[in-house]
């Protein structure tokens, strides 16, 4: 009997399924500026998209399967591609998110905007 581990993992005419992961992720805030960490195992720098779309941010990272000669008897280790997408307040900095990767954790630095208060002067007529 076949699991569903197996199933996902079974190799087609040379292909490969890949499940799509929702990584997990830590989210920080300290002062003005917010800090979240994705986990993204296997995923390298030239592998990670970071996108902000109308005040949507999406985490997309693709891995591959690793390639080894022989039939596949029993699998347990999951590879696939992730994808995650956030909400965004209005008051966030897009133009000041930064990202980088080390260890398959994907940190972004996301800076909050300085609100800008105006006071509006009421005139009557």
């Amino acid at each position: 009997m076949e699991t569903a581990v197996q199933k996902q993992n079974e190799i087609r005419e040379g292909s490969v399924r890949q499940r799509i992961y929702s990584p997990a992720v830590d989210l920080y805030r300290k002062e003005d500026t917010f800090y979240l960490y994705a986990d993204i195992p296997g995923a390298g720098e030239d592998s990670v998209d970071v996108s902000v779309e109308k005040n949507v941010l999406t985490i997309k990272a693709q891995v591959e399967q690793p390639r080894v000669d022989g039939k596949l008897v029993y699998a347990e280790y999951g590879v696939g591609n992730y994808e995650r997408s956030f909400r965004l307040s209005e008051d966030i900095d897009v133009e000041g998110i930064q990202a980088r990767v080390k260890n398959g954790v994907l940190e972004l630095t996301i800076p909050v905007s300085k609100p800008s208060t105006r006071k509006i002067q009421v005139k009557s007529e």
